[in-house]
């Protein structure tokens, strides 16, 4: 019956009525307590620049050394991947350093990669199988014929470290400066030369200049593994450096003030700078020289590689140092 009270029927619980509360900031600022502001990326342990960060504090452990003109010693900017079964055995027969050998699955053999088995064995070379897509990633879409090879960034020396390999050899430093070289394979010539007579390192700019690539080691022919090399940030500064310590710079360029058959201080410690063929020794560097020597060639028209070039002029400094003094 209408306005019976007593009448049975559906009863609200007491409590469960959902009544105005003040306002509703309330609850946001309970779900947010405590939680603060954002982290940076780099400190987000699952973001890619928290690894980026880890690796860039890793590398800059393992470089710095105490005292020095050098805060650490450079590496190159990232691993390199040799592709193709002749690019892999010629680097490996150059005794390219390697992080891992990748053979496709179910690899057809021949005798390319018989040589490359038996050299990674030899060195105990990690080595991996990988499918070919596998492969494919990690060439970068490269023709590998199922072989690729991973190099580690190479160790840049100091200059320091050029003059500490001649102190420890009892003899007057032999340093190779490169400036304006950015072919890679002039680096690697250039090694190899230092390396056959008795150059203690080579010395190349930091930037636009030609760096230990897997075209430089091959060229090389193994000299990239017994010559050091070392970078310099500034390379007029680093000879200017150099000088200090008691060694004279001999720049390589045409119109020199004497030919490199007259070549001075060739017994005493030397740092030979060497130019390109096309821009030759840019100013401040040639300005930084104690003297600049020159190759007599055929004729005006022709000019030599700077590979050649540095061939040249080492062979007539060892040929000196090898002359006993009258």
């Amino acid at each position: 019956m209408a306005g019976n009270s007593k009448r049975a029927g559906a009863v609200r619980k007491a409590g469960s009525k959902k009544g105005a509360q003040v306002g509703t900031g309330g609850h946001s600022r309970k779900a947010l307590q405590g939680k603060g502001p954002t982290p940076k990326a780099e400190d987000r342990t699952y973001h890619p620049a928290h690894e980026r960060k880890l690796a860039a504090e890793k590398r800059a452990a393992a470089g710095r050394r105490p005292g020095g003109r050098g805060a650490s010693r450079k590496t190159a900017g990232a691993t390199e991947v040799v592709t193709g079964r002749n690019a892999v055995l010629e680097a490996l027969r150059a005794e390219m350093p390697a992080e891992g050998i990748y053979l496709a699955t179910h690899l057809d053999s021949d005798d390319r990669t018989q040589e490359i088995l038996e050299i990674a064995h030899t060195r105990s070379l990690p080595m991996f199988e990988a499918s070919r897509l596998d492969l494919d990633k990690i060439t970068e879409g490269a023709v590998h014929q199922g072989v690729a090879m991973k190099v580690p960034p190479y160790d840049y020396k100091d200059a320091e470290d050029l003059l500490d390999a001649a102190a420890e050899a009892g003899e007057p430093p032999l340093i190779v400066a490169l400036d304006n070289i950015t072919d890679p394979r002039n680096l690697g010539a250039v090694l190899r030369s230092a390396g056959a007579f008795g150059a203690h390192g080579v010395l190349v700019p930091e930037r636009r200049a030609a760096g230990v690539t897997a075209s430089a080691w091959k060229v090389s022919a193994g000299a990239a593994a017994r010559v050091p090399v070392a970078r310099a940030t500034n390379l007029a500064r680093e000879l200017a450096e150099l000088k200090k310590t008691g060694c004279f710079v001999v720049g390589l360029d045409a119109g020199g003030d004497m030919q490199v058959g007259e070549l001075a201080y060739a017994t005493d410690p030397l740092v030979l700078v060497v130019g390109s063929e096309g821009k030759g020794l840019s100013r401040l560097v040639r300005e930084t020289c104690d003297a600049i020597v020159s190759i007599p060639i055929a004729t005006s028209t022709e000019s030599l590689n700077a590979a050649v070039a540095a061939g040249i002029t080492l062979y007539e400094v060892a040929k000196q140092r090898s002359t006993p003094a009258a």
